[in-house]
C-alpha cells in the first residue's frame, strides 16, 4: 500500500450504520432507566461522580492510551475547568445574567482547553519521560498556586457555588440529585460520542501510530509533535467538561481537584480499566468508584485492597479489565467458549476464598491493633465473633492458604484449556 493510499484511508469518514449505533443507544436507555432502578439519593449521587470519572478517565485515555503521553498532572486540567464554572456560576447569581446550568460545563472546557494549548505547546515537543517530567512540574506548579492565588482558587477552603440561581430549563431548576443526574448523563453521552469520533479521525489514528512508531509516522509525513499537541489540547477540553460538571454537583471546588493525588487516581483508574480500548477507563471508573464508595463504608483498608489490586493488574493483567474481556474473544468465536466455565471454576473459587481469606486476617488483625480498649467484638461477613480469640484468625489464614494453594494446582489445567480454547476446531497451532 503507497504512502497515498495509506493516507486516503486514514482520512475516509467512518460509515454509521445501526451495529455501530446500538452501543449508544442501549447506553442511552440504560442511563435512563438507571434513577429508576436505584432511585435513592445516594445511589443517584454516586452515579453522578461515576459519570463524572468516566469523563474524566476518557479524556485522559485520549493521552495514555491512544497517544501513548503518560502525564502526571492532568487532573489540573479538570481541576481548573471546575473552578471557571463555579466562578461562571458565581457570576450568574451575583449579576443574575440569564445563562442556564447545562451550558456551564462548556466553559470549564474552553478553559481546560486553552490551558492545554499553553501547556501543550512546549510539553508535546518529545514523549515519553520528558513529558511525564514536564506533566509533573506543571501540575505541582498549579497545586501550588492554588493556595497562593486566593482570588481564583480560594485557598484551602476552595471556592463554594450555587447552582440553583442559573436559568431554569424547561422549568427545572436543579434543585434535586435527578435532576443533576440527567444533566451529567447527558454531557457524557455527548462528551463519550465526540471522544470516540475523535479517536476515529485521522489524527486520533495517527495517535496511535505515534504511540507505537513515532519514526514511521514522520516518514509518512505527519508530525508526531503536532499530532500529539492536536491530542493534548483535546484531553484538555474534556477533562475540564469533567471538572465543570463536578463543581455543578457538588457545588464547591478545592485544592483537591487538582494536586498530584488526583492526577495518580485517574492513572490507577485508566490502567484497572485498560488502556489499550476505549471502554477500558470506563469500566475502571465504575469499579474504582464503587471501591471508594461502597467498600469504603465496609472497611478501612479499601484503599490497601484497591492498591493491590492495581499492583496485581500491571503484573499480570497490563490490558486491565477490558482486556480480560476481549482475551474471549476469539474462544467466543470458535464456540469454545462454554468450554472455560468448568476450568475456570476450577481456579477462581479456590482463588476468591483465598482472597476473602487473606482479606479476613487483615481485618481480624486491624482490629486488634487499633480497636478501643475493651471492645474486642467484630463483624466481617455477617458473622459476629471476638476478634482476640485465636480461632477466627486460623479459619481466615487456613481459608488464605488453602484457597490459595487449590488455585496454584488448577492453574495449569486452566491455562490448557484457555489454549485450546484459542485453537480453530480441527486446526493447530
Amino acid at each position: 500500500m503507497t504512502d497515498t493510499t495509506q493516507k486516503a484511508a486514514l482520512s475516509r469518514p467512518p460509515i454509521i450504520t445501526l451495529s455501530n449505533a446500538m452501543p449508544w443507544i442501549v447506553a442511552t436507555v440504560f442511563l435512563a432507566l438507571m434513577p429508576v432502578i436505584f432511585p435513592s439519593n445516594s445511589a443517584i449521587t454516586i452515579m453522578n461522580q461515576m459519570a463524572i470519572t468516566i469523563i474524566f478517565a476518557l479524556a485522559y485515555n485520549m493521552l495514555l492510551g491512544q497517544g501513548g503521553m503518560l502525564s502526571f498532572g492532568h487532573a489540573v486540567y479538570m481541576g481548573v475547568g471546575g473552578f471557571v464554572c463555579v466562578h461562571v456560576m458565581n457570576y450568574v447569581e451575583d449579576f443574575g445574567v440569564p445563562l442556564p446550568l447545562p451550558v456551564l460545563p462548556l466553559f470549564g472546557g474552553l478553559f481546560g482547553m486553552g490551558l492545554a494549548l499553553i501547556v501543550g505547546s512546549f510539553s508535546t515537543r518529545k514523549a515519553g519521560t520528558v513529558f511525564a517530567m514536564i506533566s509533573l512540574g506543571v501540575g505541582e506548579l498549579i497545586a501550588a498556586c492554588s493556595v497562593i492565588i486566593v482570588a481564583f482558587f480560594g485557598g484551602e477552603e476552595g471556592i463554594s457555588g450555587d447552582r440553583t440561581y442559573g436559568l431554569p430549563v424547561f422549568g427545572v431548576e436543579f434543585l434535586q440529585q435527578i435532576d443533576v443526574y440527567y444533566l451529567i448523563a447527558f454531557w457524557l453521552l455527548l462528551s463519550a460520542l465526540l471522544m470516540y469520533l475523535f479517536s476515529r479521525t485521522p489524527i486520533g489514528r495517527m495517535a496511535n501510530a505515534v504511540r507505537d512508531n513515532p519514526e514511521r509516522a514522520e516518514f509518512l509525513g505527519y508530525s508526531a509533535r503536532w499530532v500529539r499537541f492536536y491530542s493534548f489540547v483535546a484531553s484538555g477540553f474534556f477533562a475540564g467538561i469533567a471538572g465543570g460538571l463536578f463543581a455543578i454537583n457538588y457545588e464547591i471546588v478545592t485544592e483537591e481537584n487538582l494536586n498530584l493525588a488526583q492526577s495518580g487516581t485517574i492513572l490507577l483508574i485508566t490502567f484497572l480499566g485498560g488502556v489499550g480500548f476505549f471502554f477500558g477507563p470506563i469500566l475502571g471508573a465504575i469499579l474504582f468508584t464503587l471501591l471508594q464508595t461502597v467498600l469504603s463504608l465496609q472497611t478501612e483498608l479499601w484503599a490497601l485492597y484497591l492498591g493491590a489490586l492495581f499492583v496485581v493488574t500491571v503484573m499480570f493483567f497490563p490490558g486491565g479489565l477490558a482486556g480480560l474481556i476481549m482475551m474471549h474473544t476469539m474462544p467466543l468465536k470458535f464456540g469454545k467458549l462454554g468450554s472455560l466455565v468448568g476450568p475456570y471454576l476450577k481456579t477462581l473459587v479456590p482463588g476468591a476464598i483465598g482472597i476473602l481469606g487473606l482479606a479476613a486476617a487483615l481485618e481480624i488483625v486491624f482490629h486488634l491493633r487499633h480497636a478501643a480498649l475493651g471492645d474486642s467484638e467484630m463483624t466481617l461477613f455477617w458473622t459476629t465473633f471476638d476478634s482476640h480469640s485465636v480461632a477466627p484468625l486460623a479459619i481466615a489464614v487456613i481459608a488464605a492458604v488453602g484457597g490459595f494453594w487449590l488455585a496454584k494446582r488448577a492453574a495449569p489445567g486452566m491455562a490448557e484449556a484457555y489454549h485450546a480454547a484459542n485453537t480453530p476446531r480441527g486446526g493447530s497451532v
